[in-house]
């Protein structure tokens, strides 16, 4: 009989776990297989964000996003699409539920135990599939898997799981899913063009500056610092919008603090236009920045 029959949530950073399904099965081969989910939960940073692990008459698969990972042991037969639309709906249910703050903070194991009520309850609903037809769309996670399967879990990894590689460096990083973001828009290109101009601009005039200082002492430094600072900020901000990043959104909002207070500094060498176009600059690509998310952040699927 296809069905879920087990489920769990961990901390992807140090694979705390955080909550999970109430399980009763004495079956030795699930025993074991959930050995395994346990052994993976603790290196899910290895791994891409979704993946498949099948262990002869059952299968686990997993999902990992903004550091907390969700697992699952289901039989062989349980359709791919049930299982990860499954484990959408706990990730979309725990991210709404619970804070990053709190998630970051929590010490002991099983601190949102709680949360297994609406285990319980999804893991029901997944068991008789006739009363999810009209309560999920199939069609995009079915898309979504199509043009994004999961990570088949080999012989090699399994072998990491039980400790035989466990300080071998992870052979995924930088391609896993949830490293990667959502296709550039034509907003996201402009702004990274304009960012990249203003940081030339804060470049060039931070070269003349220290030319200036060169030919006469009594010219001030900070400019200087304040032309450079500016410059770092707006490319790191293209760096950011480039690349995945942990705390991504915070780190492009205090690069644009940098740049409006370089540019505050700068007021006396620089008419107010030439400020507002510099900020302005940096609160567009802020903007891209927070728009454009990570691929493993889910859709907003139809429930």
């Amino acid at each position: 009989m296809s069905m879920v029959l087990f489920a769990s949530v961990v901390r992807v950073g140090d694979g705390l776990p955080l909550s999970a399904s109430t399980d009763y099965e004495q079956d030795k081969e699930l025993q074991e297989t959930k050995r395994l989910l346990k052994g993976l939960s603790k290196k899910l940073g290895q791994f891409p964000d979704r993946c498949t692990l099948r262990t002869g008459p059952y299968n686990i698969n997993f999902m990992s996003s903004l550091g907390v990972g969700y697992l699952m042991v289901c039989t062989a037969s349980y359709p791919n699409v049930l299982a990860f639309c499954f484990l959408d709906e706990l990730q979309k249910e725990f991210i709404v539920t619970y804070d990053t703050k709190r998630i970051e903070s929590a010490m002991r194991p099983y601190s949102f135990i709680e949360f297994d009520t609406f285990i319980q309850k999804t893991k029901q609903r997944y068991n008789n599939p006739r009363s999810l037809s009209t309560k999920i769309n199939l069609a995009d996670m079915q898309t979504e898997i199509k043009l994004r399967p999961p990570y088949q879990l080999s012989p090699e990894d399994l072998r990491a799981i039980n400790g035989f590689s466990v300080h071998a460096p992870s052979k995924y990083k930088g391609i896993a899913p949830t490293q990667m973001l959502e296709p550039v828009t034509l907003p996201g290109i402009v702004s990274c063009v304009l960012s990249i101009l203003c940081g030339g601009l804060n470049l060039l005039r931070g070269v003349h500056a220290i030319e200036s200082i060169l030919q006469n002492d009594d010219e001030d430094f900070n400019y200087v610092i304040a032309f450079f600072l500016g410059t770092a900020a707006c490319l790191y901000q293209c760096y950011l919008f480039a690349y995945f990043s942990v705390w991504r959104n915070s780190k492009s909002f205090l690069a644009f603090a940098l740049i409006c207070l370089s540019n505050m500094y700068l007021y006396e060498l620089r008419n107010i236009w030439q400020i507002l176009f510099h900020v302005a600059v940096g609160a567009f690509m802020t903007l891209q920045i927070r728009l454009r998310q990570p691929l493993g952040k889910a859709p907003d699927y139809n429930v």
